[in-house]
């Protein structure tokens, strides 16, 4: 202070305007991010508009999709169960061909045996009966036919 001029003043008014313009500038700050938010605000709200739209039909679609899955697996099930039956009456099936082939084998084998032993006894019949003619007849019968 030997001139007299006192430099904390201007010490005093160098702090206030800077903090003066950090003040201004914060503000310039806010005003930017409010124009910027205002902006997002209006593209969110279009946004779920457009996903508003949406969700009718979404929703539907997703109701018919599960009403074919649970058709889908409504068929299954039945075919399933079909399957199933099937695979019972095939069993009874197998089962009623393995007893029928088992109560017919001994009756064709039978049988069999029934037609040779008829065949031996109609073949000895008629050997037979020719055996009783004499040899001259059989020729003059086989000159006939023959």
């Amino acid at each position: 202070m030997a001139n007299g001029f006192d430099w904390d003043i201007v010490l005093d008014i160098g702090v206030g305007v800077g903090v003066l313009l950090f003040g201004i500038s914060v503000v310039i700050a806010c005003v930017q991010i409010k124009k910027t938010l205002s902006r997002l605000d209006k593209t969110l709200d279009l946004v779920d508009a457009q996903i508003a739209d949406l969700k009718v039909p979404v929703r539907e679609t997703l109701d018919h999709v599960g009403g074919i899955a649970n058709t889908a697996d409504g068929a299954l099930a039945r075919l399933s169960g079909a399957v199933d039956s099937l695979e019972k009456v095939a069993a009874v099936v197998s089962s009623t061909a393995d007893t029928t082939k088992n109560a017919i084998t001994p009756t064709i084998v039978n049988v069999g045996a029934t037609l040779g032993g008829v065949s031996a006894g109609v073949r000895h019949f008629f050997t037979a009966k020719n055996s009783d003619r004499s040899d001259s007849e059989l020729e003059k019968e086989r000159e006939n036919h023959g």
